[in-house]
Order: structure tokens, then C-alpha cells, then sequence
């Protein structure tokens, strides 16, 4: 048996990894309440862009979904076991953590390997958008509608794209594609907007790729100090149990 002082020694090593380890929970608790109510935001309002990349990218909002419940669910029992000081359990909560790193690890890696299909689908989905826009309220035109309205743009390359359509054959350039509010620009192609809307999609994509990506790294990080942290204070806890044995 180790002596008293010794176990003096550990005790408040222990409660410096508990403390530690209960604020790390807590924020990586916050991470899944973020991430469940971004998914249900992209449900809400951006499930038609996403229906514009590919058919499986409107599972998007689904996945942010999961994962925050998943992590909100995981992040409440890693408070459980921090609090209860029980060592299996802590084992087990730097299990699920290591799990979750790997898979955002795949995910990170496919999502770049496949970068440029992204960018294909997107560009053949749009202009099947176009060839079959109606302004009667179709998700796809609606979503034409959004992208061309916000980002001011025109067509998938620039809006003489919408002259190959049955729309423009029949009515011409739609209203979002105006420069100015509530204008009818029919077929004048001054009073529409010149630039295309793919170019400007990519752009603004590829800008933010580089946040998106420290923004994944730092996520990595985090989760690797989370799970050193379960491992270091399930170690110590075990280690004062057989001390006081």
C-alpha cells in the first residue's frame, strides 16, 4: 500500500484533469448544440442549393444533424463519467472520441479527393436547372432563382445561357436576373447581369475552403486534447486505486 503522502500527491492531480477535462466536455457539448442547429438551419433554408450540387447532398443537413446529437450526447456522458471519476468509463468516452476523429478524418479526406467532382456536379446540375426552369415554384428554379438574386449573376457561364432555354424562348431573361429591383427585362440583355453564376459559386467556395479547413483542423486538435485528457485521468484514477489497495 502506498503511503499517505503519496496519495496526497495524486489527489489533486486528479482534480486538476477533472476540472480540466469538465470544461473541455463542456465546449465540445456546445460544438454539438452548433452543429445540430446548423443542420436544421440547412434544412430549413439551403436544401435547395444543396439539391443543385448532387441528390445525396440534401442528406447534408441530416449528417450536421446526427453528429450534433450524437456529440451532445457523447459530450453529456463524458461529463457523467468526469464527475463519477470511474475509470472504464472514461476509457470509453476517449474510445468514442478516437472513433469520431477517425471518421471526420475519412470524411476530410474524401471531401477533398473529391473536390472537383463537386464542382462538375454542380456546374451539370445547374444547367439541367436552367433548361428546366419555371417560375411556378419548382425547388430547382427556386433555388436558380436565390443564387442568381443574391450573388447577381446570370446563367451558369454568363446569361447568354438562358438563350439555349424554353423560358427565355417563351418569356424571356427572368426576373432575378436583373440588375436592377422589379425590373422586366424580357430580352434585353442590358438590364440583366453579365457575369455567370458558376464562376462566382466556385469562388466564394474555394475562399472559404481555407477556413473550413483550419476550422476542421483546430476540431481535430481539440478532440485529441479531449481524448488524452479521458486517458491521462482514467490512468491516474486507476493508478490511486491501487495505491489505496
Amino acid at each position: 500500500m502506498a503511503s499517505p503522502s503519496r496519495r496526497l500527491q495524486t489527489k489533486p492531480v486528479i482534480t486538476c484533469f477533472k476540472s480540466v477535462l469538465l470544461i473541455y466536455t463542456f465546449i465540445f457539448w456546445i460544438t454539438g448544440v452548433i452543429l445540430l442547429a446548423v443542420g436544421i438551419w440547412g434544412k430549413v433554408s439551403l436544401e435547395n442549393y444543396f439539391s443543385l450540387l448532387n441528390e445525396k447532398a440534401t442528406n447534408v443537413p441530416f449528417v450536421l444533424i446526427g453528429t450534433g446529437t450524437v456529440i451532445i450526447l457523447l459530450g453529456t456522458f463524458g461529463c457523467f463519467a468526469t464527475c463519477r471519476a470511474s475509470a472504464w468509463m472514461l476509457k470509453l468516452y476517449a474510445m468514442f472520441l478516437t472513433l469520431i476523429f477517425l471518421v471526420e478524418l475519412v470524411a476530410a479526406i474524401v471531401g477533398f479527393v473529391f473536390r472537383h467532382e463537386i464542382k462538375n456536379s454542380f456546374k451539370n446540375n445547374y444547367e439541367k436547372a436552367l433548361k428546366q426552369y419555371n417560375a411556378t415554384g419548382d425547388y430547382r428554379s427556386d433555388a436558380v432563382d436565390k443564387i442568381q438574386s443574391t450573388l447577381h449573376c446570370c446563367g451558369v457561364t454568363n446569361y447568354r445561357d438562358w438563350k439555349d432555354t424554353n423560358y427565355y424562348s417563351e418569356k424571356g431573361f427572368p426576373e432575378s436576373c436583373c440588375k436592377l429591383e422589379d425590373c422586366s427585362p424580357q430580352r434585353d440583355a442590358n438590364k440583366v447581369n453579365n457575369e455567370g453564376c458558376f464562376i462566382m459559386v466556385m469562388t466564394i467556395i474555394e475562399s472559404e475552403m481555407g477556413v473550413v479547413a483550419g476550422i476542421s483542423f483546430g476540431v481535430a486538435c481539440f478532440q485529441l486534447v479531449g481524448i488524452f485528457l479521458a486517458y491521462c485521468l482514467s490512468r491516474a484514477i486507476t493508478n490511486n486505486q491501487y495505491e489505496i489497495v
